[in-house]
């Protein structure tokens, strides 16, 4: 890249035809992005959603944990959005992206600056410019100036430099939204954990509860010839497995409180003060209508990968003005003199200059080029992003819709499965107090229903946390309008 300054030897239709020219020295040709978002009707889903029901109403709200009717988890999702520190990155991110936005802006505008300076000189005694007797050995000098100068910006490359980076601070934004939504969903999840772990605590202390009192009959009917040490040996394992059962449910309960507390940006103390969850009660599972094309505008992913290509877009116009010639202006006026006691604000100390220039790409070694190939690549890499989100998102709602399906199913099943080993226990109550049956009857019917009771705790835990990722996959609440 030269710059020169010609304008006063060739007038300027001469100029313009001499910048074609020359500009052909380097050319954009043959370099573009390969890389096309895909269509969102090209996934087809239809067959994968053909059996859930479809609401125009079932797109989650903006504070959506309050579908879920506990206060604790909506306090304690508006404090983690009040104090996480991982949000407070984002935002700083988003900050950022919008200062590089601001500076690029800028650049679109003239510049004009005032300069004021004085500088002593010991001068020398051969300097024909200020003889000795004129201004002696030193001399001050003294200068006010203001300057002027402006990138016309022809071809709009500063323009597209702008919007490229406006888009990657939307994008930035948008980012932010996302992490407050993925911050709701780790918190609500986190609290499905703590609800799991005490439910599991409960079957550990009921079942160590029922295999000591059958290890303690099992000693008695040993002592009275009516068992072996084999029997005896079997229910003392079955109660070190309960108090080892039990001891995982309680580092389980610390472990949630512990995610918890980090997630809110406190110290470990605030997750003890955290009391036990109610059961959170999913719901029926219905999906937005016009789903996949709904997607793009309501998951913040998507809409933040969409700015990405926007960007990457207004990149590759940028690069391409690189190749056309620019006009830039700058002017200069002021006061300048030298001497000690000469007062620098006076009519015969003033100074001007004015400087139009011709900038052109001639011969740069290629590096036009290869900055135009980055920007392609970048943009193709931006769209492939783009296209693997909206993929994933896609394929991740149907996936979890199917995971909703089969535990909603699984629950069911469970249910029964608890009300026969209810039942089963009773009958083998009453059959133990009428005499039937022995002691221990009764107490492996309860081992059967608190191991349902530990099953259906499980799958309970289960539908709530897909139903928290569900709500997750179709956007959170986010709106982009």
């Amino acid at each position: 890249m030269r710059s020169v300054n010609i304008f006063s030897h060739l007038p300027v239709a001469a100029t313009l035809a001499l910048c074609v020219a020359l500009a052909g020295c380097a050319t954009p040709g043959g370099l573009h992005p390969t890389g096309k978002t895909l269509d969102v009707s090209r996934l087809k889903s239809d067959q994968s959603f053909a059996n859930v029901p479809l609401s125009p109403t079932a797109w989650p709200k903006q504070d959506w944990w309050t579908s879920f009717g506990d206060p604790q988890l909506s306090a304690l999702i508006e404090e983690a959005l009040k104090n996480n520190p991982g949000l407070d990155e984002a935002q700083a991110r988003a900050r950022q992206a919008q200062a590089v936005t601001d500076e690029a802006y800028a650049a679109r505008l003239p510049n004009a600056d005032l300069e004021a300076g004085a500088e002593g000189t010991r001068l020398s005694l051969k300097d024909p410019v200020y003889p000795q007797y004129v201004l002696g050995h030193f001399a001050w000098g003294k200068a006010v100036t203001a300057n002027f100068s402006w990138d016309l910006d022809l071809w709009g490359g500063k323009r597209d430099a702008w919007e490229a980076a406006l888009g990657r601070s939307r994008a930035a934004e948008i980012e932010t939204r996302a992490a407050r939504i993925q911050l709701s969903v780790n918190v609500a999840r986190a609290y499905v954990q703590l609800g799991y772990a005490f439910a599991e605590q409960d079957v550990a202390e009921g079942e160590l509860q029922r295999s000591s009192q059958t290890l303690e009959l099992t000693r008695r009917l040993l002592a009275g010839g009516l068992a072996t040490t084999q029997q005896e040996a079997f229910a003392d394992s079955q109660v070190a497995s309960a108090e080892q059962q039990k001891a995982q449910a309680d580092r389980a309960i610390d472990a949630a409180r512990s995610s918890l507390s980090v997630l809110l940006g406190q110290g470990p103390d605030r997750g003890l003060s955290i009391a036990r969850p109610h059961l959170l009660d999913p719901g029926l599972v219905a999906l937005p209508d016009q789903l996949q094309m709904n997607l793009i505008g309501r998951r913040a992913d998507l809409v933040a990968a969409r700015w990405q290509v926007e960007a990457a877009s207004q990149d590759i116009k940028a690069a391409k003005t690189e190749f056309l010639p620019n006009i830039s202006l700058s002017a200069m006026a002021g006061f300048v003199a030298v001497g000690g006691s000469t007062n620098v604000f006076q009519l015969p100390a003033r100074t001007y200059s004015v400087g139009p220039a011709l900038s052109l790409p001639i011969f740069d070694g290629g590096r036009l080029r290869a900055n135009l190939a980055g920007a392609d690549a970048r943009y193709d890499e931006a769209v492939a992003h783009y296209n693997s989100q909206l993929i994933g998102a896609v394929n991740e709602v149907s996936d979890l819709v199917s995971a909703l399906a089969s535990v909603r199913t699984q629950v069911a099943l469970e249910q029964r499965a608890k009300q026969d080993a209810e039942k089963s226990w009773r009958d083998a109550l009453a059959a133990y107090k009428g005499g039937v049956s022995g002691p221990l009857t009764p107490l492996t019917s309860r081992q059967q229903l608190l191991l349902t009771d530990q099953r259906l705790a499980l799958l309970q835990s289960q539908q709530a946390d897909l139903s928290i990722r569900l709500i997750n996959a179709l956007g959170g609440g986010y709106d982009a309008k």
